[in-house]
């Protein structure tokens, strides 16, 4: 065929097949199936102590990678969740060593939720740094947050929408009385936040609370107010806290909604060369003690 000067045949395109999509795993997703699969509410804090590590660890570089990394290997199975608490790896200059161990819990342990315990709260253009530190330089899951400068220091973390938050309400320190027990509008200051959180602040749907195990009259208050939030509950083990009455005041409907964090009483149940086995046996006893009293 021929064609005059300057024409052409247009070449029959057929549209592009659409990319299929896939549904977003959300931080509450992915909490409530590992509540199932694990059959636990235990949260297992990484809180690293230096001073306190086995002998064979002291004298290396990543001693607290290698610490957490065995614990947390040791104990996965018993967890719903890790925290590790940041300032215990910022004051000794591993924020290095922090990365490389979530990076480490993503490969190792994808399906444990990772909470990182940072209590960040500032105004939004700082906060918009705290977020892309918490989600991005560490690809944690949840983040924990102080409430205190109000909603739009909180909005940032919710950009990432797939993200959770634990936002600070009953903490589990004496010293919290002084200002969450304030009376505001006729209710207590903590009571205000829980409601906040579970209404006009929660547009990603991916907020919880912190709630400590040391007061349950509150904790079943947050939870009377707050409906199926999921709660973060500090304070068992060595700050005291009483398992059956966390579990009954704090449990959701169907026996879940809870991530109770365990600690030191985990972290450092042996000294020897078999501290992660010792925290595997002490993680299991935990989330066993708890199971005891839990709805089924």
């Amino acid at each position: 065929m021929r064609l005059r000067a300057g024409s052409f045949l247009a070449p029959t395109i057929r549209a592009a097949a659409p990319l299929p999509t896939f549904p977003t795993v959300t931080f509450i997703d992915k909490l409530s199936a590992r509540w199932q699969a694990a059959d636990s509410l235990l949260c297992v804090g990484l809180d690293p102590d230096p001073s306190r590590f086995p002998a064979q660890l002291r004298d290396r570089d990543d001693a607290i990678f290698a610490f957490c990394a065995a614990i947390a290997d040791a104990t996965a199975e018993y967890a719903c969740a890790f925290k590790p608490q940041v300032a215990y790896f910022a004051s000794a200059r591993a924020e290095d060593q922090l990365e490389r161990l979530l990076a480490h819990l993503r490969q190792r342990h994808p399906q444990v939720p990772v909470v990182l315990d940072a209590k960040r709260g500032d105004i939004g253009a700082t906060a918009e740094h705290y977020a892309r530190e918490a989600f991005e330089r560490y690809g944690a899951d949840a983040v924990t947050l102080s409430p205190f400068m109000g909603r739009d220091s909180i909005e940032p973390f919710m950009a990432y929408a797939d993200r959770g938050i634990f936002v600070l309400c009953r903490t589990s320190n004496p010293g919290g009385d002084d200002l969450q027990m304030l009376e505001v509008g006729g209710e207590k200051l903590y009571e205000r936040v829980a409601r906040l959180a579970a209404e006009k602040w929660n547009r990603s749907g991916q907020l919880g609370l912190v709630v400590g195990a040391t007061y349950p009259a509150e904790l079943a208050r947050v939870r009377a107010i707050a409906g199926g939030l999921p709660l973060l509950v500090p304070g068992i083990g060595a700050q005291g806290g009483d398992v059956q009455a966390s579990v009954v005041a704090g449990q959701s409907a169907g026996g879940t909604g809870m991530l109770i964090n365990s600690s030191r009483a985990i972290l450092y149940a042996g000294t020897g060369g078999d501290f992660a086995q010792a925290a595997a046996t002490a993680a299991r006893r935990t989330r066993d003690d708890i199971n005891r009293y839990r709805r089924r």
